[in-house]
């Protein structure tokens, strides 16, 4: 089993601290807002890996956090006028229920800052203790950077590049510009706690030290976030963890790309973040499982128009044949079928042929692009099992399906009844309108300017029927207009 270590910068042989223990953390979500598909991506990758790390045989502990408290929820709360606790409270019941309707297990542990004040505030006493930190005559309390050597060591930055592009806090009372809040004295009006330096709330990157040392002590096997949180949030919990204890405080880390929404940074500020609700409305959760996870988690994704509808249409090919599998199965249920030898032994080599590829795709860094586009084969096979109409056939059929069900769980995929998904599928399309006749020209009018290689007005034309509210997708033969 290996993973790709973003400090070391290489796949590594996975081995636990403790035997065949692993405590595993993954960053959750600040509760400003509602959940979009970044975080039902990281929150699915981070149980797909938890899973497969049990099923291999590892006896995994998984913990997630909310950020229950911090800048943007108390912008909200003043925007609201809502109190931040109410506001953050309100937050994670939404989010809560739009995972479970994306159908991606809770973790084995929820952490939530406002419930780990205590922890928060003793870790940042050890650090002032240590000489780490240092409070100010206001109630901040700073992170002496100067004071831990190996700060930088997962980013690669250095002292002189370290402020690039990084907000700080303009505040005169720092010893030096790049040091860090750890505790953050209260304004007018805002949530806060007491502590020895004043009433206050922590810092964002303590947080998830401070959880973490509560949840599992001193060093855990995999912490994990997004590739945006390497610098500075997770720099920074290597640097307050590793000066209190001493002690390596990962041994892998791992990050998931980013998401891209046609070509761009996926932000409010640019007017292009989808909501997980949103998307769940007009897609199946398998759809947009299958649709991410055809990227290597490592790599950034790239949402276009086609993205999602593709991967359904793609599902319900798979469905389709899962389908008739079981009408055929029921069609013969309580029959006695002769099955040779060679044609059960087929259908069971076949069988772990599905199981021993998939589990080395990953064990191989949790590749799941490689395992989905193994699926492919399979469903040939068993379509060519099907077509032989006989017994044989049938049951090399019905064998694979079986496991491909079974395998493929794991990642969330085919887990429903294959006939419902079926009839769903096909009334989503039956339901969606007449295109009309101005888009069906604008539609033609590109056709032919492909025809003609005139690509610039195929472009033009392509952007037009977007802002007219169709997707379009181009064969050798024609093109297929699908509303957005």
């Amino acid at each position: 089993m290996k993973i790709y270590n973003s400090l070391t910068k290489r796949k590594e042989e996975f081995v636990p601290i403790d035997g065949n223990k692993v405590k595993m953390y993954a960053c959750g979500i600040t509760v400003s807002g509602e959940a979009h598909i970044g975080h039902g991506y990281q929150a699915l990758i981070y149980d797909i890996m938890r899973k497969f790390l049990t099923k291999v045989g590892y006896d995994v502990t998984y913990a997630r956090n909310y950020t229950d408290v911090d800048d943007k929820i108390i912008a909200k709360s003043h925007e609201t006028g809502i109190p931040a606790d109410e506001y953050a409270a309100k937050m994670i019941e939404n989010i809560n229920a739009i995972m479970q309707k994306f159908h991606v297990d809770d973790p084995d542990v929820w952490l939530k800052a406002t419930e780990n004040i205590d922890n928060i505030i003793g870790f940042i006493s050890a650090l002032i203790e240590k000489g780490h930190a240092y409070p100010t005559q206001k109630g901040d309390v700073y992170f002496d950077v100067a004071s831990f050597p190996g700060y930088g060591k997962l980013s690669n930055r250095n002292i002189e590049d370290m402020l690039d592009g990084v907000r700080v806090d303009n505040d005169d009372e720092k010893k030096n510009a790049y040091d860090f809040a750890l505790w953050k004295s209260a304004k007018e009006g805002e949530i806060s706690w007491d502590s020895p330096w004043g009433k206050g709330r922590p810092g964002w990157h303590i947080e998830c030290s401070a959880m973490n040392r509560e949840a599992f002590g001193e060093q855990i096997d995999i912490h994990g976030g997004g590739r945006d949180l390497i610098f500075p949030h997770h720099e920074n919990e290597i640097a307050q963890t590793e000066a209190l204890t001493g002690k390596p405080f990962v041994r892998y880390w791992t990050h998931n790309g980013l998401i891209k929404v046609n070509g761009q940074k996926m932000s409010k500020s640019l007017g292009n973040s989808l909501l997980l609700a949103d998307l769940l409305d007009k897609y199946s959760d398998e759809a947009i499982k299958f649709a991410l996870l055809q990227t290597n988690y490592r790599n950034d994704i790239n949402i276009t128009n086609e993205l999602f509808p593709d991967a359904e249409k793609h599902l319900y090919d798979f469905y389709s044949l899962l389908a008739v599998v079981d009408e055929v199965t029921y069609k013969f249920k309580g029959m006695e079928l002769t099955i040779d030898t060679d044609e059960a032994l087929r259908a069971a080599e076949y069988v772990q042929k599905i199981e021993d590829e998939f589990n080395t795709c990953m064990s191989d860094d949790f590749n799941t692009a490689l395992a989905l586009s193994n699926l492919f084969g399979y469903f040939k096979d068993i379509k060519k099992w099907l077509n032989e109409k006989n017994t044989g056939g049938m049951f090399a059929a019905l064998s694979a399906s079986v496991q491909i069900r079974k395998t493929y769980s794991l990642l969330g995929l085919f887990t429903k009844n294959a006939k419902e998904y079926k009839a769903w599928y096909e009334a989503q399309n039956s339901a969606s309108e007449e295109i009309p006749a101005d888009v069906k020209a604008v539609a033609e009018e590109r056709w032919a300017a492909r025809q003609n290689r005139d690509w610039a007005k195929s472009d033009e034309l392509r952007a037009k029927l977007t802002e007219m509210g169709y997707a379009v997708k181009d064969s050798k033969t024609g093109y297929e207009l699908t509303k957005i």
